[in-house]
């Protein structure tokens, strides 16, 4: 059998053993498809195979279904965002404990901003609870782990907050995320001009 096989218009199938490559090709398919449409609503199998150069049944080699599909694409962006967070935090002075806070939450605001469609998704899918009184689990409650890690840091430093490190950072994510929603419903009422320094006096009124 030849080691590789012609199945598209400028594109040849993977060698063997790339099959975790494919699926990377699939999802970032998936991710530009679902920016270009705005949302998960058109989102076909048979959109994001033509947009990769590959039959159909090449996904499902790697998603049953498009429901899998969709639950893969969620890990894939809950990821870039988090890099994208931890990417921001990390350019900071790492003495500089309130600017890593204001670092991350920036950072949350671009992605949310710039990938609308993902975010509503995202927002969407982040969180679920084995039982109503559960401790939700899931890639959001991790992402809002990362502002109370933060926030703990700033109380270690002797910035003293006004709530405990774990409701500021709840606080400081359901602020910016109402911020960023309202953003994405009026966009007349302001860019990211408007939107940064918002969450920015935010977290200044968690402090002490």
């Amino acid at each position: 059998m030849p080691e590789e096989v012609e199945v598209s218009a400028g594109r040849t199938r993977n060698r063997w053993g790339e099959g975790d490559r494919l699926r990377g090709e699939i999802l970032d398919a998936a991710s530009r498809l679902l920016s270009e449409l705005g949302g998960e609503d058109g989102l076909t199998i048979r959109g994001v195979a033509r947009a990769v150069g590959i039959a159909p049944a090449s996904i499902y080699q790697h998603f049953t279904d498009r429901s899998a599909l969709v639950a893969g694409l969620l890990d894939y962006e809950f990821a870039r965002l988090r890099a994208a967070m931890e990417v921001a935090e990390a350019g900071e002075d790492p003495a500089d404990v309130v600017g890593r806070v204001r670092a991350l939450i920036h950072a949350y605001c671009r992605f949310a901003m710039d990938n609308p469609g993902h975010h509503r998704l995202m927002m969407a899918n982040g969180a679920t609870r084995a039982t109503p009184d559960a401790h939700p689990q899931g890639p959001l409650p991790d992402l809002i782990e990362l502002l109370t890690t933060g926030f703990a840091r700033c109380d270690a430093a002797g910035f003293s907050l006004r709530v405990p490190a774990e409701r500021a950072g709840v606080i400081a994510f359901v602020g910016a995320h109402g911020r960023v929603a309202l953003f994405h419903n009026s966009p007349s009422r302001g860019g990211a001009d408007s939107v940064l320094p918002f969450v920015d006096e935010l977290v200044s009124l968690v402090f002490g």
